[in-house]
């Protein structure tokens, strides 16, 4: 008698290797990535953009949105996220500049502990 071979859906994957820069452990600051997106408030938007992050099982640390006044047409999306290589940031934010209705994608990098060191 054959055993029964396990679904797809309980099969585990293997681990993946992670190429992601590791928090100073000193001070537990890394780079953060900023992005900034400018683009037609379509319902569709905020959920794509997002996905670009979640596919690579990252979870922005600061998300705000907000849809411009008074005509309401253009949504800016405004994102924070730690534990990128400079290549991945630089992935996510060509992938930004060509989902549709997005007009301009802007981006930076910080250093938390060296903006806290300025304001102190």
């Amino acid at each position: 008698m054959l055993s029964p071979q396990p679904s797809p859906s309980h099969r585990t994957a293997a681990p993946r290797p992670s190429a992601r820069p590791v928090a100073d452990t000193a001070t537990g600051a890394g780079p953060t990535y900023c992005f900034s997106v400018q683009a037609a408030a379509d319902p569709g938007m905020l959920p794509r953009v997002l996905e670009l992050f979640a596919k690579r099982d990252l979870v922005p640390s600061r998300c705000h949105a907000v849809v411009t006044e008074p005509e309401r047409e253009e949504l800016l999306i405004d994102l924070q996220v730690t534990g990128l290589t400079p290549d991945e940031a630089e992935h996510i934010a060509r992938s930004l500049r060509q989902l549709v209705f997005v007009a301009s994608v802007l981006t930076c990098i910080t250093d938390e502990q060296q903006r806290f060191e300025r304001s102190a």
